[in-house]
């Protein structure tokens, strides 16, 4: 009888066994079909240049935490001489183009600008500052990105402090092996060099785009969990554009998707992305590890939201003021309202988000579940924060108002803004909202006094395929922001109510 029950038993379990091999059998095979792919991927396409395989040698968390702004300066100067001897200086003939931000002799060639803002940057107004304002800028980005709002906060007398992200302004290669807590370590010193500067008693502003936003969230989430810290002052206001609350669930893979690189004849799978570097101020070509370290810094992020909420923490968190497009392929936006606002105190905090433009004549082809993205995302009133959503006046104008429902209220009240819509734009986009239309290099209406070798934002290309160097849908995102005078309005605000009530 025990001879026949284990007999039993180990039938029992070989089934086991293969049931749970057949249930495993589809992810192995997504598993195999996207090594695959990536393989593929790696022995196709342009290769690698001198830009992606060159990694400037960064500070290291110990040594930034250590360092002040002279100490990161001399560094970083260090790291941009190293970059023009092993990259701009060794260009062979093929790579000396015009489309090269890398090629001395371009027009893109950041090198020759009255300023570069690749680096990090101080901005001091007339006389004692009345504030500090610390500036972060985005993945793949530089500091280039906070150049407006830091110079509105220096025209409002704060000093404004805008630190290069480790692995950032550049080369694309210099994202192959940074690690986001370099990031942190980089906020953390820029914030103790505004203190420094400004001194210890004026107001505090932590402003941050996209991944500089998730960067600014946890510095501050970090000072609620260790208050008695004094090498982390908490910020008064928080400002954040595009934060990188969450991204694709795609980022959770992209650790997977570059295992064959482990191979030397496979290393493009370490890569999402290789494209001609043409902007200045911005890598077009993305790594791995880039999307893996944005996906890892989230992910903290969030655990630690829900920690602080649950220990009470959260009511001691400073005011938010968020500006989003409720359309955004780089970040997820349902993260920001359900994983953050939904557990913000009644503190005065704002969320502001861009509708689409409800006049664009794009009739049938407007993707139809993008009409209802408003609904679907924001909770319902009463809210523990003023949400704001800049939308149409009519479905046959461009003009738009802000629509305002104040915290604790269902009530709605509109104001039209006088600002408009730019003709054929559908919406805005990740990259469009911290340019405003007069910029440079990503204006609609750019200023003509200044020139960076190209105008990314006039660029409206109708042509055949195959003839430009990029692929035609890289051109396509809206790059400036028609709305930017109200997002200083509301800056402006915050800071006359943080002057009014000094909390």
């Amino acid at each position: 009888m025990a001879s026949m029950r284990s007999v039993l038993r180990e039938l029992a379990n070989r089934r086991a066994v293969r049931t749970a091999a057949l249930a495993a059998l589809p992810v192995l095979l997504c598993i195999a079909t996207v090594l695959g792919v990536r393989v593929y991927d790696s022995l196709t396409g342009p290769p690698l240049e001198p830009w992606h395989t060159f990694v400037p040698e960064e500070l290291s968390v110990a040594e930034i935490d250590a360092t002040d702004w002279e100490g990161y300066l001399g560094a970083e100067e260090a790291i941009f001489q190293s970059m023009k001897a092993e990259v701009t200086d060794q260009l062979p003939v093929e790579d000396q183009v015009p489309e090269n931000r890398y090629f001395e002799g371009s027009a893109l060639y950041p090198g020759k600008f009255a300023t570069n803002w690749n680096r990090s940057y101080e901005l001091a107004p007339e006389g004692v500052p009345t504030g500090a304002a610390v500036l972060l800028h985005g993945l793949t980005d530089s500091p280039y990105s906070m150049r407006h709002f830091a110079e509105h906060y220096r025209d409002m007398g704060f000093l404004a402090v805008v630190p290069r992200m480790p692995g950032h302004g550049t080369v694309p290669g210099g994202l192959t092996e940074v690690e986001w807590e370099e990031w942190m370590a980089t906020t953390r010193m820029a914030v103790r060099e505004a203190i420094h500067k400004a001194g210890p008693f004026v107001p505090l502003h932590i402003v941050g785009y996209s991944n500089g936003g998730a960067l600014a969230l946890k510095y501050t989430l970090d000072t609620l969990d260790s208050p008695e810290d004094q090498r982390l002052p908490k910020p008064d206001r928080l400002v954040l554009v595009s934060p990188m609350i969450g991204v694709s669930a795609y980022a959770r893979f992209a650790g997977l998707a570059g295992l064959p690189a482990i191979f030397p004849a496979f290393v493009k799978a370490s890569w999402l992305s290789v494209l001609p570097e043409y902007n200045p101020f911005k890598y077009n070509s993305f790594p791995v590890n880039g999307a893996r370290q944005s996906y890892q810094l989230t992910m903290a992020l969030q655990r630690q939201i829900g920690n602080v909420a649950r220990s009470g923490k959260i009511a001691d968190l400073p005011q938010i003021l968020t500006f989003q497009s409720i359309v955004d392929a780089t970040v997820n936006v349902g993260a920001l309202i359900n994983v953050l606002y939904a557990q913000l105190p009644a503190n005065g905090s704002e969320l502001v988000l861009f509708d689409i433009n409800r006049a664009a004549e794009f009739g049938p082809l407007l993707n139809k579940g993008a009409e209802g993205l408003m609904r679907q995302m924001m909770p319902p009133a009463e809210r523990r924060y003023r949400s704001t959503i800049i939308s149409n006046v009519g479905p046959l104008t461009a003009e738009v108002a802000e629509n305002v429902t104040e915290a604790g209220t269902v009530a709605e009240h509109s104001r039209a803004l006088r600002l408009y819509y730019p003709e054929n734009t559908y919406s805005m986009s990740h990259l469009s909202l911290p340019f405003p239309v007069k910029d440079s290099l990503y204006g609609e209406n750019p200023n003509p006094d200044e020139n960076f070798g190209i105008h990314l934002g006039r660029l409206a290309w109708h042509g055949e395929e195959n003839v430009l160097v990029v692929p035609p849908g890289s051109l396509l995102r809206v790059t400036s922001n028609p709305f930017f005078p109200f997002m200083l309005e509301r800056i402006d605000g915050m800071i006359d109510s943080f002057a009014r009530t000094g909390s």
